[in-house]
């Protein structure tokens, strides 16, 4: 008999749970105060700590466990394949205060992927079956996965969703895509809520949940008991208290584009490492800012003009030409038509870089 789902960390209040989805190179420590000060998730899921037979815990990566003071959850996300490596990343993860251990079967990274990690293991439900297993004996407290639909179909789909429940694992995000679509498809809810009917456990709906409105509208397609959210986050770092107030029938926070200039600047300063040189510090802004643009205007000139600054006196000119001569002026709840991230390549919402593949 399948062990039954144990119980989650209490939400910050009742309603569908929210968690801020793991993007490598973003969710560390600074952005999860910032996420925090904004208003939290109520969890957060660390970037994935690469296992392999060489490897430690990356310590920046434990820094966002030991030294959180958000007051919520911190999930360790894993990746890999090897049992053994795993089994043991588990057994040294396990002596700092993670809420639980979270497999990542998603990434579409391709150097993720031709590794036979991440979105990979979804080629092969045999090894999934394995890892789960072991995964399971070694993890006494919460065992969590976040997955595809597949790699280019969702042939394995319900036999992965099987796995899911036969090795008790006690919450499912499950982004609506496969692999091979990347960012690119439509997001196929109709395959989250055949999870949320399936697994016995809770399932987060991930993927393209864009403002509190289409949470909802999500959460009733899909049965979920909750929503997963990435780079709607960094646009947004209010996300997460409006989708609350949403579900709550409360008034929804409207954020303004003075707002906005608050939210740069404070992820400008927690964000900066004494080592980094002003110019690499710049350019780590602009990839937070790629998404924040998506809703400053609707012709794109925020965007235009902030990825021509050099300097950080040149890029808060930037922002308190497009922010400030309309403080109040309202910021869109969703991106856009026709405002991209970035132009000519996909945008990540979980565990892909902002700028890079990660090895």
């Amino acid at each position: 008999m399948a062990p039954a789902p144990r119980p989650l960390p209490a939400p910050i209040r009742p309603g569908p749970l929210t968690a801020l989805a793991p993007m490598q190179d973003v969710t560390d420590l600074p952005f999860m105060r910032v996420i925090a000060h904004y208003g939290a998730p109520d969890y957060f899921f660390t970037e994935f700590f690469r296992v392999h037979s060489q490897s430690r815990p990356e310590k920046h990566i434990v820094r966002s466990i030991v030294e959180n003071r958000t007051g919520r959850p911190v999930f360790a996300q894993l990746i890999g394949e090897h049992v053994p490596d795993l089994v043991r990343t588990v057994r040294e993860l396990l002596r700092y205060p993670v809420a639980g251990i979270d497999l990542n079967m998603g990434c579409p990274a391709p150097k993720i992927y031709r590794k036979n990690v991440g979105g990979g293991l979804l080629r092969d439900p045999d090894k999934i079956d394995s890892l789960l297993g072991a995964l399971r004996d070694a993890v006494p407290g919460l065992l969590t996965v976040k997955m595809r639909l597949g790699f280019d179909s969702t042939e394995h789909y319900e036999r992965v969703l099987a796995l899911i429940a036969k090795h008790g694992v006690d919450l499912l995000s499950v982004h609506g895509r496969t692999v091979r679509e990347g960012y690119r498809s439509e997001v196929h809810y109709d395959f989250i809520a055949t999870a949320a009917r399936s697994v016995p456990c809770p399932v987060l709906a991930n993927g393209n949940v864009a403002s509190a409105a289409l949470a909802r509208s999500v959460l009733i397609q899909t049965g979920a008991a909750g929503v997963m959210i990435g780079r709607h986050a960094i646009r947004n770092p209010w996300i997460f208290r409006q989708v609350r107030e949403e579900q709550a029938g409360d008034p929804v926070f409207a954020p303004t584009l003075a707002d906005v200039r608050d939210y740069i600047e404070c992820l400008y300063r927690e964000t900066r490492a004494p080592h980094i040189p002003e110019a690499a510090h710049v350019a780590k802004m602009k990839k937070y800012l790629n998404f924040v643009g998506q809703s400053v205007d609707p012709r794109g000139a925020f965007l235009h003009n902030m990825r021509r600054a050099m300097s950080e006196a040149e890029l808060f000119a930037v922002c308190d030409r497009h922010l400030l001569t309309e403080p109040a002026r309202p910021f869109a709840t969703e991106p856009y038509p026709g405002v991209i991230a970035r132009p000519n390549c996909e945008t990540p919402d979980e565990s892909c870089l902002l700028d890079r593949a990660s090895a």
